[in-house]
């Protein structure tokens, strides 16, 4: 019955109108086994059509039936809910195939296995928000030895509360929250786009060479901007890097620091670095977009994971593998988490319990190594929270920041 089922969800998914932006130019034949059993489809320029079982398949997906069953579920466990997650965190899967053939088909398995998953969107209370109340300037920041011209949004009244986006990306993920009218009320959100990233433009006497992110650096950075443009101890609210930064900032920089929101903390980062995030043979806008929109719920809204990911296909080359030199292959969660004194800086700690990259067991780990840290584990949510299902997110970020202010 299974191979039954997937080939009519696959049938469904042909008539897509995003394949053919994600497979312009890409032609390749891609075989799914379901035990003994498999269906072929060919992908024509972003055009998929079910093909003769004979033909040499360049790409094969294959588990068992009970595997697949789970793909199929509504909504599917963690890791059995997009093509990534199968690929770098579900051992039931067997992906086989050049692995630049499947980096450039990427964009389109990521997005035929969306579809096959078809979950409706997880209800949230509606949040109020304004987009007109953020503010957009540029700030020079000294830092590093460097002269950085910083775009920087920013919105509310209140207790500061720094916002550091995840790796390749930039502070539009923060839109949400600083569009919040409720808790603009009470926190003035600053969210910097870092240097290299979004609006923030490399710095003059930048070489033009291969970027690398290291944690001096970006601690370097942080602190800078805390002093320079805030100009007193703040809150920091980051997302997977970011979480990472606001850790290290806890534990080396707590002057700083008046607590700290760490959005899908990883404890050692896995999986994320891949030769192809930055590779002439493979489109990086596209590779990128689609090797984050499997860190997304399959139970958030399509509109705003699609918006998600189209913040990681603006990314310049070469940023987001660079960005992941710290947060893959610096960062240590069990060295930095216990110089962390969570009496003197709060710590928050929130997991969606779709990401396969920072897990809720990371979380775990991190708060065991923090005594009084908060650990919050956030149903249907994936490795983007704060974007990708902004109103589900916001009771969650709501108690975390009033956990570290003390309330």
């Amino acid at each position: 019955m299974t191979i039954a089922a997937l080939t009519a969800r696959l049938a469904a998914t042909f008539a897509d109108g995003e394949l053919p932006r994600l497979g312009k130019g890409l032609d390749t034949v891609v075989r799914f086994r379901v035990g003994d059993a498999a269906v072929t489809i060919t992908i024509t320029n972003g055009m998929a059509r079910f093909a003769p079982a004979h033909l040499e398949a360049a790409i094969e997906i294959a588990a068992p039936p009970a595997a697949w069953a789970k793909v199929l579920a509504v909504p599917p466990e963690p890791t059995f809910h997009a093509f990534t997650a199968l690929a770098l965190a579900n051992p039931a899967f067997t992906i086989t195939g050049d692995p630049l053939v499947v980096a450039q088909g990427r964009p389109v398995l990521e997005r035929l296995i969306e579809c096959l998953v078809a979950s409706p969107p997880a209800a949230a209370e509606p949040v109020a928000r304004d987009l007109g109340q953020i503010t957009g300037v540029y700030r020079e920041i000294r830092a590093n030895g460097k002269r950085y011209q910083v775009f920087v949004e920013s919105a509310g009244s209140g207790a500061p509360v720094l916002c550091l986006h995840t790796a390749g990306a930039d502070a539009r993920q923060f839109q949400g929250q600083l569009a919040d009218v409720d808790l603009a009320g009470s926190h003035h959100f600053i969210a910097p786009d870092l240097p290299f990233h979004g609006r923030s433009m490399p710095p003059r006497d930048w070489s033009g060479g291969p970027y690398r992110l290291t944690k001096k650096a970006y601690l370097g950075f942080c602190a800078a901007f805390i002093e320079q443009a805030i100009g007193e101890p703040a809150i920091i609210a980051g997302g997977s890097m970011g979480a990472a930064m606001a850790l290290v900032l806890a534990a080396e920089r707590p002057d700083l620091v008046r607590g700290i929101v760490a959005i899908e903390p990883p404890f050692r980062s896995k999986g994320r670095l891949n030769p192809y995030q930055h590779h002439v043979a493979v489109h990086g806008g596209l590779h990128n977009a689609s090797f984050v929109r499997g860190l997304m719920s399959p139970t958030s809204p399509l509109a705003d994971r699609r918006r998600a990911a189209w913040i990681y296909s603006q990314g310049a080359p070469g940023i987001y593998a660079g960005d992941l030199a710290f947060y893959s292959e610096e960062f240590d969660g069990s060295v930095t988490a216990p110089m962390i004194c969570a009496a003197r800086t709060p710590v928050a700690l929130l997991c969606g319990t779709y990401d396969y990259s920072a897990t809720p067991e990371d979380g775990a780990k991190l708060a065991l190594l923090i005594p009084g840290a908060k650990l919050t584990i956030m149903g249907g949510l994936g490795h983007f929270p704060m974007c990708e299902h902004p109103d589900l997110f916001q009771p969650h970020f709501a108690a975390a920041l009033a956990h570290v202010r003390g309330g």
